[in-house]
């Protein structure tokens, strides 16, 4: 399979998501050469293009996850440089990273998403519990998996889910729990 010409699998990179990405970029520069593809792993920093460049490569396999890698951030930097890649393009990634600009995009096309509330700040419980009721969930927007989600059972536990979501950087959001599988 030279039709791919050599190909650069991006994992690793420089969000939360780190090890879970080296584990499954792993797996795919392994079914790859399998396959008989010219795949090299590349540890994908912010100089990445420059790497890319230097290395000669044809294509970039994304198996990077979170910041920098789902959000159309190195989508955008792979479509400067001209450097075909597999997965959504800048805006599809950008739009579904961001989980509260998913959920307008959903409300807007008439699709189902939870009650949800901005909580920025501690000390909002009540006007947040209130709106949403027990138990909810909390999750910072920009992050993704479950990386710095709290489950809310209790008024007195709200602030802390907060704060730890907070603690991820950008906004953060409380949303009604709902039961059963994803």
């Amino acid at each position: 399979m030279t039709g791919f010409g050599k190909v650069a699998v991006l994992m690793g990179g420089w969000s939360n998501e780190r090890e879970i990405s080296l584990r499954s970029g792993g797996m795919v520069l392994a079914a790859l050469l399998r396959k008989g593809i010219d795949a090299h792993g590349v540890d994908a920093g912010h100089d990445v293009v420059e790497v890319l460049r230097a290395g000669g490569y044809d294509r970039a396999f994304i198996a990077l996850h979170g910041r920098g890698g789902e959000d159309g951030v190195v989508q955008g930097a792979l479509e400067v440089a001209a450097i075909p890649y597999t997965g959504s393009g800048v805006l599809g990634s950008a739009v579904a990273m961001n989980k509260l600009v998913t959920k307008r995009v959903w409300r807007g096309a008439g699709l189902p998403t939870p009650e949800y509330r901005v909580v920025n700040a501690v000390g909002s419980c009540d006007e947040t519990v209130g709106a949403l009721g027990l138990p909810l969930i909390v999750k910072p927007a920009l992050e993704g998996s479950s990386i710095g989600m709290g489950k809310v059972e209790s008024a007195a536990a709200l602030d802390a889910a907060v704060a730890a979501a907070a603690a991820c950087g950008g906004p953060v959001f409380a949303e009604r729990w709902i039961a059963g599988a994803e």
